[in-house]
């Protein structure tokens, strides 16, 4: 009954908090060049997702040096969530599904804060999201990339996608591995989950502890071996996160 209570009184705070900034945002954006909306749209997003993460009890342990040159960020996927607690960390713009562009207030503020969304079934969507991603990257923009394209609750990755290590290749971008996990396996957004239900059972504890590694930078001029190394350094992590947290129960 009290986690209910505190997930609910989250949920109302959080709805009103970004509700209230993202309409004086509306509002203001017409009184704006285009320039300055994308520059304010940065700063309201950092904002709201520092905030944010106190709202919710959000207690993040970081391993690894975060990084301070852009480059393609890739990263295991577990939540809606990822990709919020990344950017709290490090300035970056995520690649996202399309499907997110339509949720109330998120969807709001993914897209005037510059989310690249992709149809992942559709070859043009694709086509159209890797030179949006060059175009960012070439500003001095890192960019993170989910290539297992959906969430789970597996222990270690699923296949990765070859589309962010190609990008690599082709533009001459290092790649950043990225782990990260919850403590909580059911804090997972998998299946048919959908956003209130999930958000209730997510953030009704007292904290929720997320844990997250940066890897150095990797070179190389074949995708085959940028994906495989990232893919197996993310492994070795999450599992290593798991035993981590087994151990202290």
């Amino acid at each position: 009954m009290l986690s209910l209570l505190l997930s609910f009184t989250r949920l109302i705070i959080f709805i009103v908090f970004v509700s209230f900034f993202s309409i004086i945002f509306y509002f203001m954006s017409f009184f704006w060049s285009e320039e300055t909306n994308s520059n304010k749209a940065l700063v309201l997003r950092d904002f709201l997702i520092r905030v944010s993460n106190i709202i919710l009890g959000i207690r993040t342990i970081v391993y690894g040096e975060k990084p301070i040159v852009q480059w393609l960020i890739v990263a295991n996927h577990r939540s809606y969530f990822d990709p919020i607690v990344i950017v709290n960390l490090i300035h970056a713009f995520p690649v996202g599904k399309k499907e997110v562009a339509s949720w109330p207030l998120i969807g709001y503020i993914c897209k005037i804060s510059g989310v690249l969304f992709v149809d992942r079934k559709c070859s043009k969507s694709r086509q159209e999201t890797a030179e949006k991603i060059r175009e960012v990257l070439s500003k001095g923009y890192s960019i993170i990339n989910f290539p297992e394209g959906t969430t789970h609750d597996l222990p270690t990755t699923v296949d990765f996608n070859y589309g962010s290590f190609v990008m690599a290749t082709k533009i001459k971008s290092a790649v950043i591995p990225i782990a990260i996990d919850y403590k909580e396996k059911t804090d997972a957004f998998i299946g048919n989950d959908t956003f209130i239900p999930h958000f209730l059972k997510c953030f009704g504890k007292l904290t929720t502890e997320i844990k997250i590694t940066f890897f150095l930078p990797i070179y190389s001029e074949d995708a085959t071996y940028l994906l495989n190394t990232s893919k197996n350094m993310i492994d070795k992590e999450l599992i290593r996160y798991r035993k981590d947290w087994d151990s202290e129960n």
